[in-house]
């Protein structure tokens, strides 16, 4: 797989960028927002995943590693493709679209261009204990201070609901009280042994 590419910004448009990677052009497919905060010449790092289909290889552009995650989780849920994906990102941000499947708000789900009511339910009915909090949820809960938003963060990255990952955290802050700087590697394994044993 393609993780990201740098280089320097061959050309924009509102639907992709090209980067000059070395002297090869790679093209990819960004949100508007992402393509046209790029310039011509502006030296950049993007994070990608590339979509593989009998008609050819698709590379898709991002400006973080949360919202790919978040373009390849969509991704699972039935009816929704790479393109559909991108549609998401570009009408709410990973956070907005947190919150809109966390509050089950249909109504702003619906906002994005090709999803109905039936494909927002989807998306809160299959997501709705994957995504993860919004970061303003996180900050807001007791757990959103220091080390434990890095563990909730860590854990829901990897795939464990929020619910699980708050969980995980409680059960490893006798482990962090004890130490003058917690070490959030070491809590992380440690949140992730709790999990595998329950």
């Amino acid at each position: 797989m393609i993780a990201f590419l740098r280089g320097a910004v061959a050309s924009a448009s509102p639907d992709g960028v090209v980067i000059d990677v070395g002297g090869v052009g790679i093209a990819a497919a960004c949100t508007p927002a992402t393509a046209l905060g790029l310039r011509p010449g502006d030296h950049v790092e993007l994070v990608t995943s590339l979509v593989v289909r009998e008609d050819g290889w698709t590379l898709y552009g991002f400006v973080d590693a949360d919202e790919r995650r978040v373009f390849e989780l969509v991704q699972t849920v039935s009816g929704i493709g790479p393109r559909l994906a991108l549609g998401l990102l570009a009408t709410l941000t990973p956070d907005a679209l947190r919150s809109a499947v966390a509050s089950e708000d249909l109504a702003t789900l619906t906002r994005v261009p090709g999803i109905g009511r039936k494909g927002a339910a989807r998306l809160v009915l299959e997501l709705k204990d994957r995504l993860g909090q919004p970061a303003s949820a996180v900050a807001a809960s007791p757990l959103g201070a220091g080390w434990q938003a890095a563990v909730i963060a860590g854990l829901t990255s990897l795939g464990w609901s929020a619910k699980e990952a708050e969980r995980a955290a409680q059960s490893v802050a006798p482990m962090a009280e004890e130490q003058a700087s917690p070490d959030i590697p070491v809590l992380l394994k440690a949140a992730l042994r709790s999990l595998d044993r329950s």
